[in-house]
């Protein structure tokens, strides 16, 4: 595991045992599509090429569904990080609005998947709540349930006379089928499964160390020496992308989360609704099938290869105390499992898709933001279309030069 982008236990890669041992590469080969990155990003783009009948080999220098897969909450919403009156300051009112849009379609396409191939990731669709407990945001909150509301999204407003939940809540957006959880390791494994009856080729412990960009196509080098050929490569190493890109990409943060043991009482959390309150940075919640609670935020700058043990148990108490205040009917909240990860945000809360303005045998799939597996599911939907000559005009909201000046 990167330890630059990972500190603690994640819980996922804890309590699930390594479903498979992949093969790591032993020859060179050669493909159309080379996918670096063997997370839940990197076996989205390979389910999504698959379909396609393009081929496709992933590349993962460490064991898949471990590094930034392992730290994600998934907790999916079809919402941005931050509120549509904060956004349209960055972008235009359409475009926050059609991103929304764009994130009911993922969430679509996630529930298609588990349809047709079974559900072996915990997934469940959830309602969610953005809610505020201070009266100053009460306007802003109900700015935010109106434009939803007058754009067809089917949301509730809540304040606190209607107020379900046991915490101090002022004003609430209740958004019913909003969102979606699932075990982040179990479904990027489940994702392989299917990729590779498709005939993706997959190998782990298989680092790429060098690019180089050919008139007919793309050569990788891995550590071991072998290498793969390909018409392009596309980018699905979260934010490890120095070896491909001198870009900053986003702001970095780095991210604490806890996560109890199972409980026995929900008092007090209405349907187990997905959580995120207004707070800056913000805090958000969810629970899991075997009945958790895992609580995430305490957002801090991101200082590479420092790890502040101090800080980070600072945050983690901080995060506890916070849960158990909020829900005083849960008498056994007991923290079983606490971790930190980097997470990277832009300024329309938005990733980034498609081919590098300057190499066009160089793409990306960075599911920045907290909807990046939302943003990864899109990408594998629009990038393979994109291989095969379609364009989709939403990838304009996804490009990689859109803050160049």
């Amino acid at each position: 595991m990167n330890l630059e982008y990972v500190q603690g236990e994640p819980m996922f890669t804890n309590i699930n045992k390594v479903p498979k041992q992949y093969d790591y590469l032993t020859e060179n080969i050669e493909t159309d599509v080379i996918i670096v990155g063997g997370g839940v990003t990197g076996s989205i783009l390979g389910y999504y090429f698959s379909k396609h009948n393009i081929n496709s080999v992933i590349l993962e220098k460490h064991r898949m569904g471990y590094c930034s897969t392992a730290v994600t909450t998934s907790l999916l919403q079809y919402e941005l990080d931050d509120n549509l009156n904060d956004l349209i300051e960055s972008t235009a009112m359409r475009d926050v609005i059609r991103s929304y849009e764009l994130g009911e379609k993922a969430l679509s396409e996630i529930d298609s998947f588990i349809n047709e191939y079974g559900n072996n990731c915990d997934y469940r669709k959830k309602d969610t709540l953005l809610y505020t407990s201070k009266k100053l945001e009460i306007d802003e909150i109900y700015e935010e349930y109106r434009i939803r509301k007058e754009n067809g999204f089917d949301v509730a407003f809540i304040d606190e006379v209607s107020n379900p939940y046991s915490f101090d809540l002022k004003a609430g957006v209740y958004c019913n089928n909003g969102g979606a959880q699932f075990d982040p390791y179990k479904y990027t494994h489940q994702l392989l499964d299917v990729c590779e009856s498709k005939g993706v080729r997959v190998y782990e412990n298989t680092e790429v160390v060098k690019v180089n960009y050919e008139n007919s196509g793309v050569l990788v080098e891995t550590s071991y020496g072998y290498k793969v050929k390909g018409s392009i490569v596309i980018v699905a190493s979260g934010y490890n992308t120095k070896l491909f890109s001198k870009r900053n990409f986003g702001t970095k943060t780095t991210t604490f989360n806890i996560v109890t043991k199972p409980i026995s009482d929900f008092s007090g959390w209405y349907n187990r609704a997905l959580i995120r309150d207004n707070c800056d940075p913000y805090n958000y919640l969810r629970t899991t099938e075997d009945n958790r609670i895992i609580i995430g935020g305490e957002d801090i700058n991101f200082v590479p290869d420092i790890f502040n043990e101090k800080a980070a148990n600072q945050k983690y108490n901080i995060l506890e105390q916070r849960l158990k205040s909020m829900f005083k009917n849960i008498k056994d909240i007991q923290v079983d499992y606490k971790y930190c990860g980097a997470f990277a945000s832009t300024k329309d809360n938005l990733g980034f898709l498609g081919p590098d303005p300057d190499n066009s045998k160089l793409w990306y799939c960075l599911g920045y933001g907290a909807n990046g597996i939302l943003f990864a599911t899109l990408g594998g939907m629009m990038l393979s279309d994109l291989y095969l000559g379609i364009h989709n005009e939403d990838l304009r909201l996804f490009k990689v030069d859109r803050f160049d000046n």
